[in-house]
């Protein structure tokens, strides 16, 4: 079982230690380390985790295995160079890092020190997007044309001005950085590079930038687009339409829908057959990425995320806050990560 400390410990650090501890076979959380740790003690008490002074002792403990961030995007890089340097492994919340340069390091060193790096997009572990990328894989859904993505929650309805998240410099590109990196991470994985973005953001439900819509093509010819928002209702959908049919993900417990073309030979207007659906009640994604990122340290093989997945995800969101700040489409650089 690997031991590992949580670092940050607010909401969604909550989530992801509750989603494994006392659960797993594969990874305990034993330590902890966060800047305001009276917000933290009762939480950790109730979860047998100790408290550390400060994160230097963390990396310094040989009982610590692997260190799960969730803390402020601006600080990322440094956290994941002192983890190579330490010889922990490293599991990140997303975003990676906010620019290119600072991935290219951090990725970098973590090779260097030969430990394992992952990042937070759990999606890729839910049971319907390993059907979606099969079917995509034997030809089910045909030549993909187009994707289209859509994912909102309410968050900036409730979120102080003074917290890190209201920080444009730690969150640019309105909804990008809490919502639409998980769907630009999944379009990277299933249809590869991206060639050209064009993003808009406005403020319509805050008093901050909260939505924020990105048109998308990519090197191999596909196009699609991401709409993401934090002052709404909660939501998800990820469809793919190809020229087979169509497939939808969406909410609630991102149910999946297939649905395959009209018969041409039927008489009348063209009706499409009663869609496929599967559900997977009861999937916990997170669970099911931080026991992927265990079982990747305890064997020291790679994260099920490339890295160089990972950078050039970093890439199309550096892309996307040019074009939001801009107003401009802005082009990728062709690369072969």
């Amino acid at each position: 079982m690997i031991r590992a400390a949580i670092v940050g410990i607010g909401s969604w650090a909550r989530v992801l230690v509750n989603s494994v501890q006392g659960k797993s076979r594969s990874i305990r959380f034993t330590t902890g380390f966060t800047r305001t740790p009276a917000a933290a003690e009762a939480f950790c008490a109730e979860r047998g985790i100790a408290l550390a002074p400060d994160l230097e002792s963390v990396l310094a403990d040989p009982e610590i295995d692997a260190l799960v961030f969730a803390t402020p995007h601006s600080r990322h890089a440094e956290e994941v160079i002192a983890c190579a340097g330490a010889g922990k492994n490293v599991f990140m919340e997303k975003p990676f890092t906010l620019d290119s340069k600072s991935a290219e390091r951090a990725i970098r060193a973590v090779e260097r020190a030969g430990v394992v790096l992952a990042v937070g997009f759990p999606r890729r572990f839910h049971p319907a997007v390993k059907e979606l990328e099969a079917r995509i894989a034997d030809g089910r859904l045909g030549k993909i044309g187009y994707c289209t993505s859509e994912q909102s929650t309410s968050s900036a309805l409730a979120m102080p001005g003074h917290h890190w998240r209201a920080d444009p410099q730690e969150s640019p590109a309105g909804a990008m950085t809490a919502l639409g990196v998980h769907n630009l991470d999944l379009m990277i994985a299933l249809f590869g590079r991206i060639a050209e973005v064009y993003c808009v953001t406005r403020s319509r439900g805050s008093d901050r930038t909260d939505t924020t819509g990105v048109l998308i093509g990519f090197e191999n010819g596909m196009a699609a687009n991401l709409f993401c928002s934090i002052a709404t209702t909660v939501s998800y959908r990820f469809a793919v339409f190809g020229n087979k049919g169509a497939v939808a993900i969406e909410t609630p417990g991102l149910a999946f829908r297939f649905t395959a073309l009209p018969d041409p030979g039927a008489p009348g207007r063209p009706q499409p057959p009663e869609p496929e659906l599967l559900t997977y009640k009861g999937f916990d994604m997170v669970a099911a990425e931080l026991e992927a990122f265990a079982a990747a340290a305890e064997s020291g093989s790679p994260y099920p995320i490339s890295a160089g997945d990972v950078l050039h995800g970093v890439e199309a969101l550096e892309a996307i806050a040019r074009s939001a700040e801009q107003g401009i489409p802005v082009k990728l650089k062709p690369g072969s990560h």
